[in-house]
C-alpha cells in the first residue's frame, strides 16, 4: 500500500484526505491518505522521517510551506515562488513542488479562459498571491499585483517578471482588465458579506478567480456574475492544485470529476 499525506497545523478540517481517496477508490489503488501534525519547529524532522517511514507523498500547507524547503530540492517553480505544498519522495532525493502554480493556471483552462497576453489584476501579496502572481505571469499575461500595503506589493511584483505593483487605490485599474484574482482571506466565512474589489470596476470582460471557498459564491463572484463576468470558484483551484499532485505521485490521469464530487460534497 502506498501511503500519501499531509503536513500542517491544524488539519482537522482538511479538504485534501477526501479528495484524494475517493481518487483511489475511483482508480481502485491501493493507496491512503493520512494527515500529519507536527510541532511548529519540526517541518524538516517531519520530512526526513516520512522519507525513512516509505511515505509516498506529502502535500504540505501552512504553516509548513517555507519551513519544509532547506528539507527538499525544490524544483524552479517552487524555488521561484519560494514555497512547496507537494513533496515527492519516488528519487533519492526528496523534491518540492508547488502545485498551487498548477493549480491557477488549469483553472483557468477548465473553463476556457486564456491567459496569454491578457492584463491581469491580483488582490495580495500574501502566499496565495505569490503562487497566483507567478502562475498568471508564466502564462503569458501582464500582471498588476494589489495590496492593502503597497510595500508588500512592491517587493512580490520585484519577484515576478514584468509585473506591476501599488496599493488598494490601483484597484481601479481592474475595470481595464481581463482577468481579476482574489488571492485574499476577504469574503470569507463568517465575512462573507465583504469584498476585496468594488463593484464599480467589475465587467462583463473579466474571468475572476476567488481563492476563497468557504462560500463557493463569495461576494465578488456573484457581483461579478451580476456584472456579465466568468466566475471561477475557489475549489476549483483547490482540486487542481491536488489534481497536480496526485498525477505528480502515481503517473496517471487523475479522475478530476470523482475528486470534484468528493470536495464539492464535503464542502457543503
Amino acid at each position: 500500500m502506498d501511503v500519501f499525506g499531509l503536513l500542517g497545523t491544524p488539519v482537522e478540517h482538511s479538504l485534501s484526505p477526501p479528495m484524494h481517496e475517493a481518487a483511489y477508490d475511483e482508480l481502485d489503488l491501493d493507496a491512503r491518505y493520512v494527515t500529519f501534525e507536527p510541532d511548529r519547529d519540526a517541518a524538516a524532522a517531519a520530512v526526513e522521517s516520512a522519507a525513512t517511514l516509505g511515505i509516498a507523498g506529502l502535500n504540505v500547507t501552512i504553516p509548513f510551506k517555507q519551513d519544509v524547503l532547506d528539507a527538499v530540492e525544490p524544483d524552479d517553480v517552487a524555488g521561484r515562488v519560494g514555497a512547496v505544498n507537494t513533496i515527492d519522495f519516488s528519487g533519492g532525493t526528496p523534491t518540492g513542488h508547488n502545485t498551487d502554480v498548477a493549480g491557477v493556471k488549469r483553472s483557468f483552462a477548465h473553463h476556457g479562459v486564456a491567459l496569454d497576453g491578457r492584463d491581469a489584476v491580483v488582490v495580495g501579496a500574501g502566499g496565495a498571491g505569490r503562487a497566483v502572481a507567478f502562475a498568471l505571469a508564466d502564462a503569458g499575461a501582464a500582471v498588476h499585483i494589489a495590496n492593502r500595503t503597497a510595500e508588500r506589493a512592491e517587493s512580490l511584483a520585484a519577484d515576478v517578471p514584468g509585473a506591476t505593483a501599488g496599493g488598494l487605490d490601483t484597484l481601479d485599474r481592474v475595470a481595464d482588465a481581463e482577468i481579476l484574482v482574489n488571492a485574499t482571506s476577504v469574503g470569507m466565512e463568517p465575512d462573507d458579506d465583504d469584498t476585496p474589489v468594488p463593484t464599480a470596476h467589475l465587467h462583463g470582460g473579466l474571468a475572476v478567480l476567488d481563492a476563497v471557498y468557504a462560500p463557493i459564491e463569495t461576494r465578488l463572484l456573484r457581483e461579478a456574475s451580476q456584472a456579465g463576468a466568468t466566475t471561477i470558484d475557489g475549489a476549483w483551484m483547490l482540486l487542481f492544485q491536488g489534481v497536480e499532485a496526485f498525477e505528480r505521485w502515481t503517473d496517471r490521469d487523475a479522475p478530476v470529476d470523482a475528486m470534484n464530487e468528493a470536495l464539492r460534497a464535503h464542502l457543503g
